[in-house]
């Protein structure tokens, strides 16, 4: 299965059939064209990693009637205005504190629930054993509509590695009585999908590798900048 084979592609949380996955296209680092052209192909539900980048980028797919954009990165405590102003979704609430925060913006947001269930120290998430608490702050919380749950396993060029996490995220959403599960990059969305995910994060597969930004010093030896990435349902690439 490609991505491409998810046109028409439906809005998120709609309550997808089984074996079906909404598509949040992943566009940090890209510059809003991609965004652009993205949604001309038929894409609504497009994912940021960071406040601040996308707070650059707002304002020129701000005319884009429809576009729905979601945080999916780490949310510091201190951005959470700026960051319900942005979004329309935070995947990333991790704690009772961020959960008022948010609800103390005054605006209404979907959110979901992130869960560590990765062993690695940089991975952001709430404790599993913190669910119920952490459930019954967010939805103490009337501005906030709880969804789901999201997390993000370890990285594995097996995407067979990361099925045992999606699954413990399944069994945690549906101890819990929530319905929505955002799991799945381009390299795992197949497994994810398979273990019951309602929305995928696709980046890579979509507008293709991530280019790091070039050291200051080296910008004068650099070619003028290429034409943006086109892309289309079944492939992308640079011209």
């Amino acid at each position: 299965m490609r991505v491409g084979f998810y046109a028409p592609l439906p809005p998120a949380h709609t309550g997808v059939a089984d074996s079906a996955a909404a598509l949040l296209a992943v566009t940090k680092v890209f510059p809003a064209s991609a965004i652009r052209q993205a949604y001309d192909l038929g894409l609504r539900d497009f994912g940021e990693n960071y406040v601040q980048e996308f707070e650059g980028k707002a304002p020129a797919v701000a005319d884009l009637a429809g576009a729905r954009f979601h945080l999916i990165g780490h949310l510091q405590s201190n951005k959470t205005k700026k960051a319900a102003e942005l979004f329309a979704e935070v995947q990333t609430v991790d704690s009772g504190k961020l959960a008022r925060r948010l609800h103390e913006a005054g605006r209404a947001l979907d959110v979901m629930i992130e869960v560590k269930l990765s062993p690695e120290e940089a991975k952001h998430g709430a404790d599993p054993a913190e669910l119920p608490e952490l459930i019954a702050a967010v939805r103490a919380c009337g501005s906030l509509r709880l969804s789901g749950l999201m997390t993000m396993p370890p990285w594995s060029d097996d995407p067979e590695a990361s099925r045992g996490y999606f699954r413990r995220l399944r069994e945690l959403a549906e101890q819990h009585g929530l319905a929505q599960l955002s799991m799945g990059m381009s390299h795992d969305l197949e497994t994810a999908i398979e273990e019951g995910s309602t929305c995928v994060r696709v980046g890579t597969a979509l507008f293709g590798r991530r280019r790091k930004p070039l050291p200051p010093d080296s910008i004068r030896r650099c070619r003028p900048p290429a034409p943006e990435w086109p892309i289309t349902r079944r492939r992308c690439w640079r011209k």
